[in-house]
């Protein structure tokens, strides 16, 4: 991808040809949409994923059913360090590029690179959870479904104090694009949410910050979207707090 379009981001003396790529948008068109083709788009990183694989010696491990496991959270200091840093450090930061086109390993792939600086043996089995998951799910990828619709729907969610150092939630959503999974994101907070609506509150913020850019883009491309942006929140009382903030400084006198 990058030696594709690199020219886009350079100054160039020579011509370049470009072929128009699948998807464009058609400025006759009635409802001003995307024309997708009626074929189901899928893309993946096979080749890539059994490759991190095999450098990371596991080509042959056993499949584990999840890429985390939800019971334990890792810490800065638990157990020793791990022996082979550098190692650790090259498969976390190859893994970052498999999200590319795994949406479902951000959240684990964000816990591992989060102790990139001194890894330890409890985070290195994370990693090798991650790659074992990896193993049983080499034809996992992320799908464009072709369709006409042009409505944004975004979900959000926040893991409270999840972080047994700092105490920081992590926050995570994700944007459809009429069926299609356009954007998503795993990420500590800032700071630390003193409940569990805080939380769930700045989760909600960042999903409508990303979903109000990708309104103004699809602007910009021609392509507005008409109906309001639905965002879900799974917290009744981030979902006050968002329709009416008083209640919530109300709430907590």
């Amino acid at each position: 991808m990058d030696v594709s379009n690199a020219f886009l981001h350079g100054h160039l003396e020579e011509q370049v040809f470009c072929q128009q790529p699948t998807g464009f948008i058609d400025s006759t068109h009635p409802d001003h949409v995307y024309l997708l083709s009626r074929s189901l788009y899928g893309l993946k990183q096979r080749k890539y994923a059994h490759e991190l694989l095999d450098r990371a010696g596991m080509l042959n491990c056993k499949p584990a059913a999840t890429p985390v496991d939800t019971k334990s959270k890792l810490s800065a200091t638990d157990d020793s360090l791990a022996t082979d840093a550098s190692f650790y450090r090259s498969i976390a930061g190859a893994l970052q590029y498999l999200t590319l086109t795994r949406p479902e390993l951000q959240y684990a792939v964000q816990q591992v690179c989060l102790h990139m600086h001194a890894p330890r043996d409890p985070h290195w089995a994370a990693a090798k959870r991650i790659l074992r998951y990896i193993r049983g799910t080499m034809d996992f990828g992320l799908s464009l479904h072709a369709s006409t619709a042009t409505d944004i729907i975004a979900y959000s969610d926040a893991d409270w104090a999840g972080c047994p150092d700092t105490r920081r939630s992590t926050s995570g959503y994700c944007v459809y694009f009429g069926p299609s999974l356009i954007s998503w994101s795993s990420k500590r907070q800032p700071t630390v949410s003193r409940s569990s609506a805080e939380a769930e509150y700045r989760a909600v913020a960042n999903a409508v910050a990303e979903v109000s850019w990708l309104r103004q883009l699809l602007v910009e491309l021609s392509c507005p979207v008409a109906k309001a942006t639905v965002v879900y929140c799974d917290n009744v009382s981030a979902v006050y707090l968002s329709a009416n903030p008083i209640w919530f400084l109300t709430a907590s006198n």
